[in-house]
């Protein structure tokens, strides 16, 4: 008699933030969600390989579960993300985590307090699951992180088993940073919604800086309703922005910056279909100097990253993996002085973008979070290009999931908003997000 083989455990898997939140406000207790998500993680973390390695990892999270519930045994007083699992991108210090960031450079360089961030989120009632794989320093060198939709690609980066963890059901929420394009390229490429918000508007302390200038702190989740339930526990004055209601009015920026994409037929069927939805778009001539933009962002990155691991470099240079060292050594070419225009530029930049969508009416720009799907293999995380321009901006960004590409991988659709209006684009978001779904 042939013995049947046990049912494969899919990868993609569907969690939802809200409703988990929900149910432990009814009664469920966050004990029995870390062992619901033990049996997942067996089955399917070993492939995917999302998280830095921890012995006895569930064990420590049941009892931080159950410390959370005997912390807070009155269901009316529990803070508002009680119980949500969280993955931490391992360039973020975090109290008893040792910070490796993706290096072979010693850890103990580098050690720092706990990040803002990871205990405000501790504070709303998040447990850590544990860290979650970056490439070395938050650059290109990746780690051993695999697209759970298809483990023959890459999950993206910086941000790989953030991004990962999340589209494989591993995890509720997953922090990231982006200091090009480390949030919203690796979220479009799982499938998910990735959020950048305004620059300086979540706090980088804590974590191992790349560039001061460019570093924002970012966040995945499986959908627009999840963001919104993290981001106006956690974002300082949510409450300063509200989406107008109605739908908002989307600029294309045609020209040089859109002509980085090969997926531009996709990106036009996008289009059409939201159109179809009633939203209106208009098509503006813009970033034709995108080379100029991207040249002053790449030097302003280089020579603070030299900056920063200055020290670091000079004594423990041959730890450093081939692509951290050459940006590192071209860092160390740039001069204060270009250093300070490329950091200035960012500003003229951003009253470019914000006269373009006044005279033009628009609300959000529409572009694509990607210029494809995933590329094939892990040695490599993709191209930033299509999401460069924002970042250098500081403005806030947010990718949804939106259809399929080649191979069935997921396309994503990245919205940018005005500086600070954080809210309005999450509000505006919910809405594309639905068109797609």
């Amino acid at each position: 008699m042939k013995m049947s083989q046990p049912p494969i455990e899919p990868l993609i898997h569907r969690v939802s933030l809200v409703d988990d939140l929900d149910a432990m406000r009814l009664g469920l207790s966050p004990v029995a969600l870390v062992e619901r998500l033990s049996a997942r993680f067996a089955a399917v973390e070993a492939k995917i390989q999302a998280f830095v390695a921890e012995e006895d990892r569930f064990d420590r999270l049941r009892l931080d579960a159950e410390a959370l519930v005997d912390s807070h045994p009155g269901h009316a007083e529990r803070p508002p993300l009680f119980g949500a699992l969280l993955g931490v991108k391992d360039i973020f210090h975090a109290d008893g985590f040792p910070t490796r960031a993706g290096t072979a450079v010693p850890s103990h360089l580098f050690a720092g307090e706990e990040a803002q961030i990871v205990t405000q989120l501790k504070d709303a009632g998040a447990l850590v699951l544990g860290k979650t794989v970056t490439t070395e320093f938050a650059y290109f060198e990746p780690g051993p992180t695999r697209n759970p939709h298809n483990l023959a690609h890459s999950p993206g980066g910086s941000s790989s088993g953030s991004a990962a963890a999340v589209a494989a059901g591993l995890a509720h929420l997953a922090l990231g940073t982006q200091t090009v394009g480390s949030v919203i390229r690796p979220a479009a490429y799982c499938g998910i919604v990735g959020y950048k918000p305004s620059f300086g508007r979540v706090s980088t302390e804590g974590l191992v800086t790349f560039s001061e200038s460019a570093d924002h702190v970012g966040f995945f989740c499986q959908s627009v309703a999840d963001m919104l339930a993290v981001t106006q526990t956690i974002v300082e004055d949510w409450a300063g922005y509200e989406a107008a209601a109605r739908l908002p009015v989307l600029g294309v920026p045609d020209g040089a910056y859109l002509r980085g994409s090969t997926a531009l037929e996709a990106y036009e069927a996008q289009i059409r279909q939201l159109e179809e939805a009633g939203y209106s778009l208009r098509r503006i001539k813009f970033f034709d100097d995108i080379d100029t933009i991207d040249a002053c962002h790449q030097d302003m990155i280089a020579a603070e990253l030299a900056l920063q691991h200055e020290g670091w470099f000079a004594e423990h240079g041959d730890l450093y993996r081939p692509r951290t060292a050459k940006l590192i050594r071209y860092g160390q070419t740039i001069s204060r002085s270009r250093l300070e225009q490329a950091r200035e530029h960012r500003m003229i930049f951003l009253e470019r973008v914000h006269d373009a969508m006044t005279e033009n009416g628009v609300d959000l720009w529409l572009c694509p979070a990607a210029p494809d799907v995933a590329p094939g293999g892990i040695g490599a995380t993709g191209d930033p290009k299509m999401n460069m321009p924002w970042t250098h901006a500081g403005l806030p960004a947010i990718t949804v999931p939106a259809g399929k590409g080649a191979l069935g991988l997921p396309l994503g659709l990245q919205l940018v908003a005005r500086f600070g209006a954080d809210r309005a684009l999450l509000r505006w978001a919910g809405g594309i997000e639905a068109v797609f779904r």
